[in-house]
């Protein structure tokens, strides 16, 4: 069986050795280590960041050759009775996977989340939270992305039927269609620093 592209540091990963040392228990070099459940990010062929897994699943992945260590943490590694190999950070998966395009659904809560349930008026995160048309509704507003914004209740009264600018109310940011990158990185909490140049943070 075909062995294992090799990789940073010179590890070697190959499909009889991983079938061999799948039996045994994964251990981290020492108890600080972070465990096999720690997140490890996704990338597909082309670099696009496609989910988050835990470390045990991207170790799999990597030794029956269907992904390759692109980033890994360097104060851990992962040893089994015979080997230890380096702690996935990010992985790249060997063939394009093909994702159908993901429509997220435009709803209050999705649009909260995508301005990290933050007014972008004043900038309390202090609830409760509205929705607010930036053109209003009485005034021809539409309901997507573009045109719904989180908003306190104070700033959605004091802004009534008016523009932002008629109500000199500015916005923090231009209401846009977000991207699953978007929501990937709040669902994953705070982001490793090994991750940042995949989720376009650098």
């Amino acid at each position: 069986m075909a062995r294992r592209v090799i990789r940073k540091g010179g590890t070697v990963f190959d499909a009889k050795s991983a079938r061999m040392h799948s039996v045994a228990p994964l251990t981290t070099a020492r108890p600080s280590h972070p465990a096999v459940s720690a997140k490890v990010l996704v990338l597909n062929q082309s670099y696009e960041p496609i989910s988050v897994c835990s470390a045990k699943k991207a170790l799999l992945l990597m030794f029956l050759a269907k992904a390759e260590l692109i980033e890994q943490r360097p104060e851990a590694s992962v040893r089994t009775p015979r080997q230890h190999y380096p702690f996935p950070s990010v992985i790249r998966l060997c063939a394009y996977l093909r994702i159908p395009y993901k429509k997220i659904e435009l709803s209050r809560k999705n649009i909260l989340r995508r301005d990290n349930h933050r007014c972008q008026y004043c900038g309390t995160t202090s609830p409760p939270l509205t929705v607010d048309h930036v053109i209003p509704r009485s005034r021809g507003g539409a309901d997507q992305w573009e045109n719904l914004v989180c908003a306190c209740v104070h700033c959605n009264n004091k802004k009534g039927s008016r523009t932002p600018e008629e109500a000199n109310m500015r916005l923090a940011t231009i209401p846009r269609r977000p991207h699953h990158v978007q929501f990937l990185k709040q669902f994953v909490g705070r982001v490793d620093e090994t991750w940042r140049p995949y989720l376009f943070m650098d």
